[in-house]
């Protein structure tokens, strides 16, 4: 539990959003659901989940957000939710009039959607973000690129320097070591994952990097130089989807499944 609301500060600004007389602009979030849902997250960033909706990426962005920044989280919500808009370091966003009068069944809380959907939408050029658009509309739409990350660490997390390491072929231990580094300085790092393999414990058909989550920590890699033998293993903890995971595997699945990490220092 990493409760935010024991800063006098955060809580007061959650309350002066709380008593605000400012109408919303969206006609899927109610104020007072909002404002409960912001304050169960800023007590346990693990409530934030992305649900069934495509939006990993955004998910642990906003999850890190409210980890580190809470006032920022806030500030942002708050903005959104009474403008449509919000300022980030050097960029505007801006959601659509679609977004905002988009309603029906959401697929997770409200708090969520509206954050984390006004961030898919801002990097789509095509594809608008809908409650009940269809499945592969919605999924081509809620894809989120490595470059994509890298922003979103810069403008929203105000990490000034960000990078990719690709482990399509090669680096696992080099990536790892790095992500590692940065965590335990304050840093943060996302990978981007096969889901099944990595946590869902599943063998799937056709491994392919599909899914965006946070790294913890609590790294720990045994084996040879990145494990000529392949006889080695890495563990770790990482967030996703509203909890925290314990990811333990050998080398080669490990390898199969891990596509590359963002870090943002």
């Amino acid at each position: 539990m990493n409760s935010q609301l024991l800063n006098p500060t955060v809580l007061g600004a959650l309350t002066d959003f709380e008593n605000s007389k400012t109408p919303g602009v969206w006609a899927s979030v109610d104020k007072k659901q909002l404002v409960s849902e912001m304050r169960l997250r800023l007590n346990d960033p693990f409530q934030i989940n992305q649900g069934t909706q495509p939006f990993c990426g955004p998910a642990a962005i906003v999850f890190e957000l409210v980890r580190k920044q809470p006032l920022r989280y806030i500030q942002i919500c708050r903005s959104l939710f009474e403008t449509g808009s919000c300022n980030l370091m050097t960029i505007k966003i801006a959601a659509s009039q679609t977004l905002r009068r988009s309603n029906g069944r959401l697929r997770m809380s409200q708090s969520d959607w509206m954050i984390l959907a006004a961030l898919r939408e801002s990097e789509n050029s095509i594809f608008n973000i809908e409650a009940e658009a269809p499945d592969i509309i919605r999924n081509i739409a809620g894809m989120t690129k490595p470059w994509e990350m890298r922003g979103w660490a810069r403008e929203l997390l105000s990490y000034r320097n960000s990078n990719f390491r690709y482990t399509y072929l090669f680096g696992e231990f080099q990536a790892l070591q790095e992500a590692s580094k940065a965590v335990a300085a304050g840093g943060v790092a996302f990978a981007l994952v096969t889901a099944d393999g990595l946590l869902r414990g599943k063998t799937p058909f056709l491994p392919l990097p599909t899914h965006w989550i946070s790294i913890l920590g609590n790294i720990s890699i045994k084996g040879g130089d990145w494990f000529s033998d392949e006889n080695g293993r890495i563990s770790l903890d990482v967030y996703s989807w509203g909890r925290q995971y314990h990811i333990n595997l050998d080398e080669a699945p490990f390898e199969d499944y891990f596509w590359g990490v963002v870090i943002g220092m």
